[in-house]
C-alpha cells in the first residue's frame, strides 16, 4: 500500500510505525510524517525556571544603591540627631527658667535659696555646683526638689551631669539684664545660640 495515499484521509495511527526504517522517514513528506510521528517534530516548552542574567542582577543592585544614597542624603541622620539635641536644649533652658520664675513668684519677687535671698548674676554664669554655696551659678538647692525633680543638663556638653544638688553641671548659663528680665541660654549644634528670656 502506498503510504502517500493517506494524506487526505483520517486513518488510525499505524500500529507498526516504530518498525519502519529511518530511511523511509526521510522519503516521507513532512505533513505525513507529522501525522504518523508527531513526537519527532514536537517542540519542547521553554524552561519556566530560567533565572536572571548577571547583567540584570548588577543593574538592580546599582539602582538599589543609588536609591539608598538618595534617601540617606535626604534624611541626613546626623543632622536629625543634632536637631533633636537642640530641641532638648531648648526644652531644658525653658524648664530651668520656669523654675526660677516660680521661685521668684512664690517669694514675691525675690529669688530665695533655703530661706536666703540669692542674687541672680548680671553676667552670664554657668549653672553648676560649687563648694561655696554663695557662688551665683550654684542654684540647685533653690530649684530642686520644690520646682524641679532634677536639674536638666546639656545632652552632649563635656562634663554635663546631674547627681544631686551638691554635684551637678547643667552646661547652661543664666543672667538678669538691667530691666530685670532673666535669660537662660545654651550653645546649640545647628542653632549657635539657644536662649529663652522672660
Amino acid at each position: 500500500m502506498n503510504i502517500h495515499t493517506f494524506h487526505n484521509k483520517k486513518r488510525p495511527y499505524p500500529p507498526r510505525i516504530r518498525s519502519v526504517e529511518k530511511s523511509h522517514y526521510k522519503r516521507m513528506p513532512k505533513h505525513l510524517l507529522k501525522a504518523y510521528a508527531p513526537r519527532i517534530f514536537s517542540v519542547s516548552a521553554p524552561d519556566s525556571r530560567a533565572g536572571f542574567t548577571l547583567i540584570e542582577v548588577l543593574v538592580v543592585i546599582g539602582i538599589i544603591a543609588i536609591l539608598a544614597a538618595v534617601v540617606l542624603v535626604a534624611v541626613n541622620p546626623s543632622r536629625q540627631f543634632k536637631l533633636a539635641r537642640d530641641s532638648q536644649r531648648t526644652s531644658n533652658v525653658n524648664a530651668i527658667l520656669n523654675a526660677i520664675h516660680q521661685n521668684i513668684s512664690e517669694h514675691r519677687g525675690s529669688f530665695v535659696c533655703e530661706g536666703t535671698v540669692k542674687d541672680i548674676p548680671t553676667v552670664f554664669t554657668r549653672i553648676k555646683s560649687n563648694s561655696a554655696s554663695s557662688t551665683p551659678g550654684d542654684i540647685g538647692m533653690c530649684l530642686v526638689p520644690d520646682y524641679l525633680s532634677a536639674l536638666p543638663f546639656d545632652p552632649s556638653a563635656s562634663g554635663a551631669h546631674f547627681v544631686d544638688v551638691s554635684d551637678y553641671d547643667t552646661g547652661y548659663e543664666f543672667a538678669r539684664d538691667v530691666n530685670g528680665r532673666i535669660t537662660a541660654s545654651s550653645t546649640g549644634e545647628l542653632t549657635p545660640a539657644i536662649s529663652v528670656t522672660r
